[in-house]
C-alpha cells in the first residue's frame, strides 16, 4: 500500500500554523481538532517546521509556563523528514521508527499535498494484513 492510498482514505486535509503563532493557540488548535501535530508554514506555504504534542510537552517540563507564551517558530522541529505519494507503508514505517518521530508530511513535486501519522500507517498495515490473511484463506478453501 502507498502513502497515496492513506491520504485517499483519510483525506487530505493538514493544519498548518505561522510561526508567529503562540502556543496556547497551537494547543487550542490540536485539542479543538483532535490532532497530534501541526505543520508551521510561512507567508509563501513553505514549511519551516513541526510542532507535536511531545514537543509541548517536552517544553513544559522544561519551561513551565513560559512554554505558552513562545512561538510556532521557537518550538518547532526544524529538521523536517517528508513522505511522497509513492512511497510504501512500509517505508515510511521504517522512517518513522528509525527516526523516532510519530507525523510525516507528505509532498509531491514541492507541494504539501498531507501528513500522515504513525496510527495512520500501522492501520494501513494491519490493512494489508487483513488482505493477505482473507486471500490466503480463499487460496487454502479453493484448493481443498
Amino acid at each position: 500500500m502507498s502513502v497515496a492510498a492513506i491520504l485517499k482514505h483519510k483525506g487530505y486535509q493538514v493544519f498548518t500554523v505561522d510561526p508567529t503563532e503562540p502556543v496556547s493557540g497551537i494547543v487550542q488548535i490540536l485539542s479543538e481538532h483532535r490532532i497530534g501535530a501541526v505543520l508551521v508554514v510561512d507567508a509563501a506555504e513553505q514549511m519551516l517546521g513541526i510542532v507535536s504534542e511531545r514537543d509541548v510537552v517536552r517544553c513544559l517540563a522544561a519551561n513551565g509556563n513560559r512554554t505558552l507564551d513562545m512561538t510556532a517558530g521557537q518550538l518547532m522541529t526544524r529538521a523536517l523528514h517528508v513522505a511522497h505519494p509513492e512511497s510504501t507503508v512500509a517505508e515510511v514505517m521504517q522512517m518513522m521508527t528509525a527516526g523516532r518521530f510519530r507525523h510525516l508530511p507528505v509532498v509531491d513535486h514541492d507541494a504539501l499535498v498531507g501528513l500522515i501519522s504513525i496510527g495512520d500507517v500501522v492501520k494501513a498495515r494491519i490493512m494489508e494484513q487483513d488482505m493477505a490473511v482473507d486471500s490466503l484463506k480463499a487460496y487454502v478453501a479453493g484448493s481443498a
